[in-house]
């Protein structure tokens, strides 16, 4: 039955190709659109989750996201050390600073001034040169997307001079950072220089690095933080998680992806239901027959269901094999860097799909269980 049942399925060649395209078009449509919105959310935070020697961010307690930021008196650093359970505590200005280089191009930077004296936040992942460099007079690491903006087609080299704030820059190192969300280059610096290239103001301390004593959990140590200092304080994780429900609160993103999403949910079950229902209404005969030969209710379901399956696992492959390829295309631009397809959003694509297949199948199946044998032998 079930060599049959494919048989009835492929006979129709143009209605078989119209289910595989509706469905492998809303496999794409899902999987790119909620992989984009992920990474594009990801982005929002790429600066935290790229600090991975501290787990807790001290910042004024009316922060909302890591990218407005009123600074800190310098004495909150020391408060901050004086909490119990705060093994270290070390300081971080984050801000954007106009960066020029030799031939006058320029652009706003993302400028993270490290603390002197231990690098904490610093890259870890280094194309050229190493971040301990930083301790040099001038000396900055950015970013390879950052790189390539200011020295384009130019193989990856260190000792490129730039200027900010009339001060001058010397880069001593290229790193690969997480794309931020405005994808503006990164550039690393001392603190000490940092506050230099974007001018002194009264408090520079954007943020404050901590890490908690072996004894005691991030979370408990914040909650100390927090009284003792009148500051708020977050882990890493949900500093994150901050920010990224920041966006979506205050942004246009989620509505826009959200719609597209639906579009291809409703395309998807619109098209193959439909499609499925024809090609069932136009093969009661068919079923009508092997009703007539003894094959029973639960048999003929089966059988719908198979076509179901076979479709759908088609029509996701070929979606998934479009949307991977155009990640691949897309993941070493710069502007799209970090969009990726994670394998959530695969196993999340294919449940929705076979779901909404299995369902539309399942809206023609009424047709056959009332079906009477004897529709064989009329007209």
């Amino acid at each position: 039955m079930n060599f049959v049942a494919l048989k009835m399925l492929t006979g129709d060649r143009a209605k078989y190709l119209s289910l595989i395209f509706s469905i492998a078009f809303a496999s794409f449509l899902i999987a790119q659109q909620a992989s984009i919105f992920t990474g594009l959310m990801l982005r929002t935070a790429s600066q935290i989750r790229d600090v991975v020697d501290a787990e807790i961010w001290v910042m004024d307690r009316a922060t909302q996201y890591v990218d407005e930021i009123r600074a800190l008196p310098d004495d909150a650093l020391y408060r901050v050390r004086g909490v119990p359970g705060v093994q270290w505590a070390v300081r971080l200005f984050k801000g954007q600073a106009t960066t020029r280089a030799e031939d006058g191009k320029f652009r706003a930077v993302i400028l993270l001034g490290l603390d002197d004296a231990t690098l904490v936040g610093a890259p870890h992942t280094m194309l050229v040169g190493r971040f301990e460099d930083l301790r040099q007079p001038n000396a900055v690491i950015i970013d390879r997307a950052g790189y390539e903006y200011f020295y384009p087609r130019q193989p990856l080299r260190i000792g490129g001079v730039m200027e900010m704030n009339d001060h001058r820059a010397v880069i001593v190192g290229i790193c690969e950072a997480s794309a931020p969300f405005a994808t503006f280059p990164v550039v690393y610096t001392r603190y000490s220089q940092a506050i230099n290239y974007v001018g002194r103001e009264r408090d520079q301390l954007s943020l404050i690095l901590a890490q908690p004593a072996g004894f005691g959990s991030a979370t408990d140590v914040c909650n100390q933080i927090e009284k003792a200092t009148g500051l708020k304080a977050r882990t890493r994780n949900q500093f994150t998680w901050q920010t990224i429900q920041y966006y979506l609160q205050n942004t246009g993103i989620p509505v826009n992806f959200g719609i597209t999403i639906a579009v291809a949910l409703i395309v998807g079950t619109v098209v193959a239901g439909q499609t499925f229902y024809i090609f069932t209404l136009e093969n009661l005969k068919q079923f009508g027959v092997l009703k007539a030969i003894g094959v029973t209710n639960r048999r003929l379901v089966g059988m719908i269901l198979l076509q179901a399956v076979v479709v759908a696992a088609i029509g996701y492959a070929l979606g998934m094999g479009l949307a991977a390829e155009f990640f691949n295309i897309t993941i070493h631009r710069t502007a799209t860097r970090g969009f990726v397809m994670l394998w959530p959003i695969m196993a999340g694509t294919g449940a929705i799909i076979f779901s909404v297949v299995v369902v539309a199948s399942l809206l023609s199946v009424r047709k056959v269980l009332v079906l009477e044998s004897a529709i064989v032998f009329r007209g």
